[in-house]
C-alpha cells in the first residue's frame, strides 16, 4: 500500500519511519493561530491566489509535518493530487496544526483563521473549496458550519466542502488495543526506552481529539466502552451550528467499499498473543457481537485482567478504511502495533498476527448510517442513505487516507464542476 496522507500513529509506532523527502518550498507560508498554512500556487496563476483549495491535515501525534503530507498527497505512487488540482488552475493550501490531538473545535478556529486569510489574499471572487483528510474533514465541517452561524464571522465564500475518509459518524479503535495501551503504560510507562512510547500511545488515545472521534472509548484498562463525554459535547456543539455547512455542495469519499463486503477479518479471532519476560498469556481478540472478553492482560507474576465488551458490533471486519498494513514508511496497523509493543517489552509474539482492522467504516466516511448497528455496517450504501450531496466509495477496502486515482480524480472533477 502507498503511504497514507494522514499517518495516524506517527511517532507512537515503535518502528522507525523512513524519512520523507523534503516537500517543495511553499510559495507562501502563513503562520496561523494554532497552526500553519503552506500555499502552493497553480503554475497557471502566476503566483496569485485565484481559485483556492484548502486541504486540512487530520489526527496524529504532535504537529503537522509538511514533508509527510506532501508525500501522501503527491508522491504516493498512484495519483498526484496536488498536481492534478494545479492543472485545473486551483491553488492548493495545505493546512496543518500545532497540536493534532487538540479538540476538533479548537483546531476549527485555526481553520477559520486560514479561511479568513485565504479570502484576504485571494485575487478575484472565485469561491473556495474547503475540506480535509480523516479528522481534517470534521475540523473543516465544523469550521464552515460555525462561520455560517456566528454573526461576528465573515461569509466563508465556499462552494464545495470535501471530506476524505472522515469519521462523520465515529471512528473505531479496538477496545482491546485501548486497554492494552493503558495497561502497559501503567506497568512500564517509566521504563527507559519503551516507557515514553507507551505513555505517548496511551496519551494519544486519551487525547481530546481521540475522545471526540472514537465511537467507543475507555480511559483505563478496566474502563467500560462508551462515548466519552468529550464526544457527547462535540456532537452537541456540532448540532448547535447546524450539523453541516448548508451553503455548499457537500462531497466525500471512503477508503472502504459501498457493497457491504467486509475486509476479511473474522470476529472473535485471536488477533495477537504473546508470552514471555513481562507478559504472560496476554492476548487481544477481534470484536464480535454480544458479550465478549476482547483482551486478557497479565503481567508476569501478577493477576490477569479481563477486558469485556457487550452489545458492540463485529466492526473489526467491517467495510471501511483500514489501519494500514505494515510498510517502511506507514502505519503498522492496529493489532500489529500492539504486537510490536509486546515484542519490545521482551515477549515472544505468536506469528499469526491479524495486523489490521477497520478504522473508519464506510458508512461513517460517507455519513450513511449508525456504526453501532451491525446490520448497517454490512449493508450496501445507496445515495439516499447519505447526508452528503455526493460521495464515492473505493473499489476495495484499503488503507485509511490512501490517495488513489479512483477517489482523487473524482474529487478534482467535483471541484471543477462546482467551483
Amino acid at each position: 500500500m502507498s503511504a497514507p496522507v494522514v499517518d495516524v500513529w506517527g511517532p507512537v509506532a515503535p518502528e522507525a519511519r523512513s524519512s520523507f523527502p523534503p516537500a517543495p518550498e511553499p510559495h507562501d507560508e502563513w503562520p496561523l493561530a494554532g497552526g500553519t498554512a503552506w500555499v502552493y500556487y497553480s503554475p497557471l496563476n502566476r503566483r496569485q491566489l485565484i481559485r483556492p483549495v484548502i486541504l486540512s491535515d487530520g489526527f496524529s501525534a504532535g504537529s503537522s509535518n509538511l514533508d509527510q503530507l506532501w508525500h501522501g498527497l503527491e508522491e504516493n505512487g498512484d495519483y498526484r493530487f496536488i498536481s492534478e488540482l494545479h492543472a485545473t488552475g486551483r491553488d492548493v493550501i495545505v493546512l496543518g496544526y500545532d497540536d493534532r490531538t487538540a479538540s476538533i473545535t479548537a483546531n476549527a478556529d485555526t481553520a477559520i483563521d486560514c479561511i479568513r486569510r485565504t479570502l484576504a489574499e485571494r485575487v478575484g471572487r472565485a469561491k473556495l473549496a474547503v475540506g480535509g483528510f480523516s479528522m481534517g474533514g470534521l475540523i473543516t465541517r465544523y469550521a464552515l458550519a460555525k462561520m455560517e452561524q456566528a454573526p461576528d464571522l465573515p461569509d466563508h465564500e465556499t462552494s464545495v466542502y470535501l471530506s476524505y475518509d472522515t469519521p462523520h459518524h465515529g471512528a473505531w479503535i479496538p477496545v482491546g488495543i485501548q486497554a492494552f495501551a493503558h495497561f502497559a503504560t501503567d506497568h512500564w510507562g517509566d521504563t527507559p526506552g519503551i516507557g515514553p512510547v507507551l505513555r505517548q500511545f496511551s496519551g494519544l488515545l486519551n487525547s481530546p481529539a481521540a475522545k471526540q472521534m472514537a465511537r467507543w472509548h475507555i480511559d483505563k484498562a478496566s474502563g467500560t466502552p462508551a462515548q466519552a463525554s468529550e464526544r457527547v459535547a462535540f456532537l452537541k456543539a456540532l448540532d448547535e451550528v447546524g450539523g453541516w455547512p448548508r451553503a455548499v455542495r457537500k462531497i466525500g469519499v471512503a477508503n472502504g467499499v459501498d457493497t457491504g463486503t467486509g475486509n476479511g477479518v473474522k470476529a472473535d479471532a485471536t488477533a495477537v498473543r504473546c508470552d514471555g519476560e513481562t507478559l504472560h498469556d496476554t492476548w487481544l481478540k477481534t470484536q464480535a457481537q454480544g458479550e465478549q472478553i476482547v483482551a486478557r492482560l497479565q503481567k508476569t507474576g501478577g493477576e490477569p485482567v479481563s477486558v469485556r465488551t457487550g452489545r458492540l458490533p463485529d466492526i473489526d471486519g467491517a467495510p471501511g478504511g483500514l489501519f494500514t498494513m505494515p510498510s517502511p514508511a506507514g502505519d503498522p496497523g492496529s493489532f500489529g502495533l500492539a504486537g510490536l509493543l509486546m515484542g519490545l517489552l521482551g515477549n515472544t509474539v505468536d506469528p499469526d498476527v491479524i495486523t489490521t482492522s477497520c478504522f473508519i467504516p464506510s458508512i461513517s466516511a460517507v455519513a450513511a448510517g449508525d456504526i453501532s448497528d451491525p446490520k448497517a455496517l454490512y449493508q450496501p450504501i445507496t445515495p439516499d442513505n447519505s447526508e452528503l450531496d455526493a460521495f464515492v466509495c473505493a473499489g476495495r477496502n484499503e488503507g485509511h487516507t490512501t490517495m488513489t486515482e479512483e477517489l482523487g480524480a473524482w474529487i478534482v472533477n467535483e471541484i471543477v464542476a462546482n467551483g
